[in-house]
């Protein structure tokens, strides 16, 4: 069973930037996928950005260029920097995992078992 704790959340004005994080909690098996989910009010729960045990990243058309995924192994923490942030990347934003590595479609996130709170993100413009 992993646990997983978001947290950087924020505000912030439109063009600025923000980073979240997320603490795994458990036992880390040595292959993963782990990735940032995000929903607004009144929509539904979209892919942003996933990466793998082997360092392979998958980004939403949305956010190539101005998000990155990143990991730390030794810290069992995942980041997403964000830059250029626009009112249209305001949503809660989730932590997610799976530890089954074959995903034809990282951001899909039925695909993931584990998931965090949240951390809130809102960009004013």
């Amino acid at each position: 069973q992993v646990q997983l704790v978001e947290s950087g959340g924020g505000s912030v004005q439109a063009g600025g930037s923000l980073r979240i994080s997320c603490v795994a909690y458990g036992y880390i098996y040595s292959g993963y996928y782990m990735g940032w989910f995000r929903q607004a009010p009144g929509k539904e729960r979209e892919g942003v950005a996933t990466i793998n045990s082997d360092g392979s990243t998958t980004y939403a058309d949305s956010v190539k260029g101005r998000f990155t995924i990143s990991q730390d192994n030794a810290k069992n923490t995942l980041y997403l920097q964000m830059t250029s942030l626009k009112p249209e990347d305001t949503a809660m934003y989730y932590c997610a995992s799976t530890y089954n590595t074959r995903l034809p479609f990282p951001l899909d996130s039925g695909s993931y078992p584990y998931w965090g709170q949240g951390t809130q993100v809102t960009v004013s413009s």
